[in-house]
């Protein structure tokens, strides 16, 4: 018939598109995403240079008269992993503190980011006009992932730049720069299994920016101490094939507990 007018359906994938579409947007014109990233930047930087330049400094306990002796790092991919049969020299502290950080940093990122939403009442215009809550949880989740990515890549900079500073070395000690990148893509597919318990706690604080960021970091600490294990520096093809497959496992299943959440609660 002429002159009808047809509507065309607004579906899921255009419906997600569009949301992250305003997500992306959003994320790459916010000072947090910038903040973050230069932090993970900086931090192997000042944190490598500051602990070589007090490598061999002396503290002395003013109770008992003991003696420590601070040791430095010796090795630049100290800041990425345990290198096999290498240097030991301030592995204590880079045992904890090393890419890996970064896991937990995107929380900061995640939480504030969300909660905005919320604060601000985009969110309850948001599911109103334009996306339904999977949507949502999925952007959020895909906009997380890049963050912590591209945090994770600017570690691996940032940790490169303060070794060559701090006159560190870069022998491997017997790794290749195959298990090096294999490393970083598996640290990369595993940022989603962080990625969706940060997203689950902040659509249940919404608002309460500061109970989300206690939440999330609370939750990303029971299975922070495994990513080393999980994505160890000596990795591997299978550690690149299997990280892919938890990482879309925990996306999947609390991604659908997110959803639920926001179904389940009031949007303020």
């Amino acid at each position: 018939m002429e002159g009808a007018v047809s509507f065309e359906a607004f579906r899921f994938g255009k419906r997600l598109k569009s949301m992250l579409r305003v997500d992306l947007r959003r994320m790459l014109r916010s000072r947090l995403f910038y903040i973050t990233v230069a932090c993970a930047l900086l931090i192997p930087i000042l944190m490598t240079v500051m602990m070589a330049m007090m490598d061999g400094s002396v503290s002395v306990d003013p109770q008992t008269g003991e003696e420590t002796v601070m040791v430095g790092p010796e090795n630049t991919w100290q800041n990425i992993g345990t290198l096999p049969g290498g240097p030991l020299g301030g592995d204590e502290i880079f045992a904890l503190c090393n890419i890996n950080m970064a896991f937990m940093g995107v929380a900061v990122f995640i939480c504030l980011f969300i909660s905005d939403d919320f604060r601000s009442g985009y969110a309850k215009n948001l599911f109103t006009v334009r996306a339904r809550k999977g949507e949502y949880v999925i952007s959020k989740t895909l906009v997380g992932f890049v963050c912590g990515a591209l945090m994770l890549i600017a570690y691996l900079i940032g940790s490169m730049l303060g070794g060559a500073v701090a006159g560190l070395s870069f022998d491997l000690h017997g790794l290749t720069a195959g298990n090096l990148v294999m490393c970083l893509l598996a640290k990369i597919a595993l940022m989603p299994v962080f990625v969706s318990i940060f997203v689950l706690v902040s659509v249940a604080a919404k608002q309460k920016a500061w109970l989300a960021l206690c939440g999330s970091l609370g939750g990303g600490m029971l299975l922070f101490m495994t990513v080393s294990m999980i994505t160890p520096l000596s990795a591997t093809a299978l550690h690149v094939a299997l990280c892919p497959a938890g990482g879309v496992l925990f996306a999947s299943g609390l991604g659908a507990i997110s959803k639920a959440v926001l179904e389940k609660t009031a949007l303020v």
